[in-house]
């Protein structure tokens, strides 16, 4: 589903990035890089729930404590997004930094919710 919103945002961003100067043309291999990455970074987002949970059963970390770092969060989202999208384009880097928010307060949120 995030690959539904990320590819065509990133891909708009790389045609109409240097249209003026020179013509985008892309090869079969070179989109299919480029979408290999996004949907390999997508996937890797989609494991944080899966940590979460794994350090709330084991006592690691509670919930509350996740939640209360939400501060931190923010910027290490905003940071992993940057560092793990295909694409310089900053509404690419908005939509994984909001998904990556989502799916930590997703996992914390389960971890409360295992824990009670």
């Amino acid at each position: 589903m995030l690959t539904f919103f990320l590819v065509p945002a990133a891909l708009k961003f790389f045609i109409a990035y240097g249209a003026d100067v020179v013509e985008p043309f892309w090869s079969f291999n070179q989109y299919f890089d480029f979408v290999a990455a996004l949907i390999f970074a997508t996937g890797l987002a989609f494991q944080i729930p899966i940590i979460q949970v794994v350090l709330g059963l084991f006592g690691i970390v509670s919930g509350q404590n996740m939640l209360s770092a939400w501060k931190y969060v923010v910027v290490l989202s905003t940071i992993l997004a940057a560092i793990i999208t295909p694409s310089t384009d900053p509404l690419t880097q908005i939509i994984m930094s909001v998904a990556l928010l989502a799916l930590y307060v997703s996992g914390a949120g389960v971890v409360i919710l295992i824990k009670k």
